[in-house]
Order: structure tokens, then sequence, then C-alpha cells
């Protein structure tokens, strides 16, 4: 098998096979891809970074969509479409009876995630600066099919939560503790995420807000000091608050929160050893993901 090469972050290259090489262009994205030697038939499945913004575009007609029919449904006593009922059937099994009552906890949860993806896509568009960093087709395509699946995910939840509540409580009566527990959690990590994107985009724009760089510079300035990467950890505390909010009771969210966990401590790992490369002062003592522990 052939062999290419990739470089130490002492700048020392070592010999990876072909197959460990496209598994490393599948699972880095932005800076981190950017010192791996690749083929010229792997740099044809690039994308730009700045398409991130597609993710939050598809998540806000989707999700928005699947709210507007779970309200009808509320409100109006509508049933779910019939397409609809088919695809939730698809991945639990249930019939339409599983929705003829939906708890709040479900209705609580299609507006933080709309709230979430609204919120991403006007930081996307208007506060992050992008370098020309690139993501790859596989990572673009996972992107857009996972806002989809994670909204019939939030209308499935419904079926593994206590039966004995929708149809006997009025909706709102339904409001508990966790509730407002998870909704403040799921507010402050969103104020964490958004001053962390903010402090990332200052680094490349003068005091008026244009673009001056699109160089990578060291990160410092609030939850930065503890970890490389707060805007990962907090995307980590808004699926928790999410899960916070149907009472932890959800094994299919956890499992989206495990999911996330992996998935942004991966991203988190990779950014902390490029800085710690890039950046012969990089504080000793910053953790990658998780103040004190990661």
């Amino acid at each position: 098998m052939p062999h290419i090469t990739r470089p130490w972050s002492g700048g020392v290259y070592q010999q990876i096979p072909d197959l460990e090489h496209v598994f490393q262009d599948l699972i880095r994205y932005g800076k981190t891809k950017e010192h791996i030697k690749r083929p010229s038939w792997q740099l044809v499945f690039d994308i730009s970074k700045r398409c991130f913004y597609h993710f939050y575009v598809v998540s806000v007609m989707w999700n928005g969509l699947l709210l507007l029919f779970s309200l009808r449904s509320v409100v109006m006593n509508e049933a779910l479409p019939d397409w609809l009922i088919d695809a939730l059937w698809c991945l639990t099994g249930r019939t339409r009876a599983a929705w003829n009552e939906l708890h709040l906890s479900i209705l609580l949860l299609q507006v933080l995630l709309w709230v979430h993806s609204f919120r991403r896509l006007l930081e996307c568009l208007f506060v992050s600066v992008f370098s020309n960093g690139v993501i790859h087709v596989v990572q673009y395509a996972f992107g857009l099919g996972y806002y989809v699946l994670l909204g019939l995910t939030v209308l499935s939840i419904n079926v593994s939560l206590p039966q004995s509540v929708p149809g006997s409580v009025p909706l709102f009566n339904q409001l508990t503790w966790y509730h407002v527990i998870g909704t403040l959690l799921f507010i402050w990590a969103s104020l964490l995420q958004n001053r962390s994107l903010s402090l990332l985009a200052k680094m490349r724009t003068d005091s008026s807000g244009k673009v001056e760089t699109l160089a990578h510079k060291m990160p410092s300035g609030g939850w930065f000091e503890l970890v490389s990467c707060p805007h990962y950890l907090a995307e980590l505390l808004i699926y928790v608050a999410m899960s916070v909010c149907c009472g932890c009771s959800s094994l299919t969210w956890w499992l989206v929160v495990l999911y996330v966990l992996c998935n942004q401590a991966l991203a988190a790992q990779l950014c902390h050893d490029y800085y710690k490369s890039k950046f012969e002062t990089y504080p000793h003592q910053r953790k990658a993901f998780i103040p004190f522990v990661l």
C-alpha cells in the first residue's frame, strides 16, 4: 500500500497509510486540516467552511416547519401530517395514537432547537469571520442531514415520556421545575457560545468591525482562559439543557448528548493540539474542552 506523509507538531514527518489519511481527512476541518499533506484527488471533496451556515438554514426551515405542525396540533387540535406520522413510525414503530397528544417538553425542545439554530445562523452570517479553511463533502452532507433527523428525534421522544400527563392536564399546567432549570441552562450556554464566538471574531477585526486578517491567532479572554474551545463546551451544555427539559428521562436524547460529547471533544482536542503546536507560549494549564479535566 502506498504511503503519504503528515507533520507532527515538531515538524517531523510521519509515514501513514492512505486509509488512515482518508480517516484524518474525514474527522478534521478548518485549521486542523491545513497542515495535512493530501493528494490532489482528495482536494476535490473540499467545501469552504463558510458553508456552515447552510446547516442552520436547513434547521431553521425544517425544524420551524415541525414546530408549526406541533403548535397546530396542540392549539387547533389538528393531527400531524400523514407523511410525518409515517416518518415517525419508521423511527419508533409506534402508531398515530402516540402523537395524538404532545407533551410540553416536546414543544419546549422544538422551540429551543429552533432558537439555537436561528442564533447560530445569525452568528455565521454576521458575527463569525471564517478563514479559508475547508470541510469534507461527507461532513457537509452529514451536517445537512443531522438537523433533519434531529427534529424527528425530538418528536419521537414523545413516546418515551409519561403518558398519563397529556390529555389529563392542560398543556401549560405541565410546567415543572426541570423545564425552568433546563431553559435557564440553555440560555446561559447560548450566551457563553455567543460570547466565545464574538471573541474569536474580534481577533480578526478592528474596532470598527472591519476584517483585518484571516490568520489564526491565540485566543484569550472569557472562558478561553480555561479551555481552548469554550464554544464547543457550550454546544454540549445546550444539548444537556435540552435533556434536563425532558426531566433527564429520555434515553434517546441522552444518546444524542453522547454523540455531541464525542464529536465536540474530538474537535476541541484537535484544535487544542493545533494551538499548542503553533504557539510556543500557549498556556500549559489550559485544557481542550472541559475546565480542569479534559
